[in-house]
C-alpha cells in the first residue's frame, strides 16, 4: 500500500502549531498540533472529548460555518484535524481556530451536545482539561501566521 501523507511528515521534529496539512480538490486539511509527537505528554480523552464538543459547535456556528467540513481529534492523542473548503483563506482558518480556542477557553455552562440522546459517551467530558487545552494554544498561535502553517518553513 502507498505511505498515506501524513505519516511522511517527520514527527520527531514537529512542534506544537496550525499546519496546513493536505489540499485535496476543494478540501483543506489544517493539523493542529497541540501537543509535541512522541514526547510523553498526551491530550487526555475526557478533555479531547469536551474539547471537540466545544470547538465543533463554534465552528458551525462561526461566520465560517459554510466552509467547516469537520473538527476532530488525532488518533495519537496530540492534537485535532480542521477540514475546510477552499473557498475559506489560511488566514480565515487561523482566524476561526484562534477565536475557536477563546471561546474554550472562557466557556461557562453544559457543554453542547453532552446529554446521553446526544452523545455516544456522554459520561467522559472534562471541561476544566478542554479549557486547559485551549489556553495553551492561545498561547503557541500567539504570533502564528499563515507563513508558518507550512512544516518546512515553521522550523519544527
Amino acid at each position: 500500500m502507498k505511505r498515506i501523507s501524513s505519516f511522511a511528515v517527520n514527527h520527531d521534529i514537529l512542534q506544537e502549531g496550525m499546519y496546513l496539512s493536505r489540499v485535496d480538490g476543494d478540501v483543506i486539511t489544517y493539523d493542529i498540533r497541540m501537543k509535541k509527537p512522541n514526547g510523553g505528554d498526551y491530550l487526555p480523552n475526557a478533555a479531547i472529548h469536551s474539547f471537540e464538543h466545544l470547538f465543533a459547535t463554534f465552528a458551525r456556528n462561526s461566520e465560517f460555518s459554510q466552509s467547516v467540513i469537520y473538527v476532530g481529534p488525532m488518533g495519537c492523542r496530540t492534537g485535532f484535524y480542521l477540514l475546510v473548503r477552499d473557498r475559506l483563506s489560511h488566514e480565515d482558518a487561523l482566524i476561526l481556530v484562534k477565536k475557536a480556542f477563546v471561546f474554550i477557553a472562557n466557556f461557562q455552562g453544559e457543554i453542547p451536545g453532552s446529554q446521553p440522546f446526544e452523545c455516544g459517551n456522554y459520561k467522559e467530558h472534562n471541561l476544566h482539561g478542554a479549557k486547559e487545552m485551549a489556553r495553551d494554544m492561545i498561547v503557541v498561535l500567539e504570533g502564528w501566521s499563515k507563513e508558518k502553517m507550512n512544516y518546512e518553513e515553521s522550523k519544527m
